[in-house]
């Protein structure tokens, strides 16, 4: 499967470390100044941009879009994920492991069913998202099921999106 480059440089910023500065700009900002320190294997390909007025553009983008934000860290420019960013992030993340999923090999599914307030609405949306891409069914409102190993995954996204205390985690022999 494809991805926009868009796409594909979040998902290396979220791999890169979450919460950290992740590029480091000089006063020019072309992608022969960033510094994202060793070489990262991940970045390389943006190394190669042959164009730096196309690289521009998609900091321009995604900060107009609210992907990515530019702070002043130590004296120097950064680029920090917004959390808008890292949820695209981790959406192309699942897409990407999408249909490399595998059954569970003792046959039991994974149950979620989860309680989420009103007032996070946008967060049940969220979730509902995250679970259709990590191969969960809709078993009955609010209840989803899935043959496969995702647990870890599963866990992961609770946590980031803060809704372990809503959310419950059953493992079922049969439905």
């Amino acid at each position: 499967m494809k991805f926009s480059i868009t796409d594909q440089f979040l998902l290396h910023l979220l791999e890169a470390g979450s919460n950290t500065a992740h590029f480091i700009f000089r006063r020019r900002k072309t992608f022969g100044d960033l510094m994202p320190g060793p070489k990262n294997p991940s970045f390389e390909m943006y190394r190669k941009f042959k164009n730096k007025q196309a690289f521009n553009k998609l900091i321009y983008y995604l900060k107009k879009n609210n992907f990515i934000r530019v702070e002043n860290l130590k004296g120097k420019q950064a680029v920090l994920l917004t959390k808008k960013g890292k949820d695209k992030a981790i959406k192309v993340s699942f897409k990407i492991e999408d249909g490399k999923q595998t059954k569970r090999k003792d046959g039991k599914w994974i149950m979620i069913i989860f309680d989420i307030p009103q007032s996070r609405k946008r967060d049940r949306v969220l979730l509902r998202s995250a679970l259709k891409n990590l191969g969960y069914k809709l078993f009955q409102h609010s209840v989803w099921v899935t043959p496969y190993d995702v647990s870890e995954k599963t866990e992961r996204s609770l946590q980031f999106y803060s809704l372990d205390k809503y959310v419950r985690i059953f493992l079922v022999d049969e439905l």
